[in-house]
């Protein structure tokens, strides 16, 4: 099957992505094109110590193999073995200040190829959406992002956004804390509904709504005045962060198991972690809050 234009259409995606974050950070994301001894590469942008964002990557790879990995196949037994292709952009932004919210967005196509010589179809699919990680909360940017998801879905049909919501919620959750990762957003896996055009358009829709949803965020927050305590708590809660992405997250282990680079693999992990033993924040403060009006199921988009 022919994937030139989601290839381009990735391509494209983090060029823009990438020249509107330098512009508020105002210091220009390094670039790092790689390639991938089993097939394909990828291209890294990634920002450290900048003014905004303490650490920040926006990754495009496309990436090729002979036999899929186990995690690719898990769902999907009938075609274990078979080569296979992956594209897509993923980006995580950690910010410098505890009261803008971590985001991560993840747009990608994968084709398991059919066999030679054995007929059959290419099989394909796409999955993505985007989720925030705020370390302390604000009604109003939860707001904004959950609305701003849902208006990315609303053209292809009224009940997705509260399925990939919740499906956002059951995925980034850390079950060995029995606690979600933040505020969630959407995600969706697996996409083969209503054929390759209505699958491609959708995760357009997501991949290109992802600046309107997080850059008003970004703007009311960058600049509020912080202290020590904030940044301490900032850092506690990042090792949630870096304890879902290295004990679920799938696409770390797919990564992983591929033979992929890893160091854009672990670029979503954030510079400064902090952990305690049984620590609880004290009730009343707004750490505390985070937990009791944040860390919960909820309908933000109304």
């Amino acid at each position: 099957m022919d994937i030139t234009a989601p290839r381009q259409y990735f391509l494209s995606l983090q060029e823009r992505i990438v020249e509107r974050l330098q512009a508020v950070d105002g210091r220009p994301f390094r670039r790092d094109e790689w390639t991938r001894p089993e097939g394909g590469g990828g291209i890294s942008r990634l920002i450290e110590e900048g003014a905004v964002l303490e650490r920040g990557g926006v990754n495009f790879s496309h990436v090729k193999g002979e036999k899929l990995p186990p995690s690719a196949s898990a769902l999907r037994p009938e075609i274990a073995g078979r080569a296979w292709e992956a594209m897509g952009v993923s980006l995580v932004l950690h910010p410098r200040n505890p009261y803008v919210p971590t985001v991560h967005l993840n747009v990608r196509m994968f084709v398991a190829h059919a066999p030679d010589g054995h007929g059959g179809a290419d099989a394909w699919w796409f999955g993505g959406g985007m989720d925030l990680t705020p370390y302390y909360g604000f009604e109003e940017d939860a707001v904004h992002f959950h609305r701003t998801c849902r208006d990315a879905l609303a053209p292809f049909g009224a009940d997705l956004h509260a399925k990939y919501k919740r499906w956002c919620d059951e995925y980034f959750f850390l079950r060995h804390r029995k606690e979600p990762r933040g505020v969630g957003g959407i995600f969706y896996d697996d996409l083969v509904d209503g054929g390759f055009e209505r699958c491609f358009a959708l995760t357009r829709s997501v991949g290109d709504r992802f600046l309107d949803a997080y850059l008003p965020i970004l703007d009311r927050r960058k600049d509020l005045p912080y202290g020590e305590r904030e940044r301490d708590f900032q850092a506690y809660r990042r090792g949630r962060y870096v304890e879902f992405n290295l004990v679920w997250d799938r696409g770390t282990l797919f990564g992983l198991q591929s033979n992929g680079r890893t160091e854009a693999i672990l670029m979503s992990l954030p510079p400064i972690v902090k952990w305690r033993y049984d620590w609880k924040p004290e009730p009343g403060t707004p750490e505390a809050k985070l937990y009791t009006d944040f860390l919960v199921a909820k309908d933000w988009a109304g």
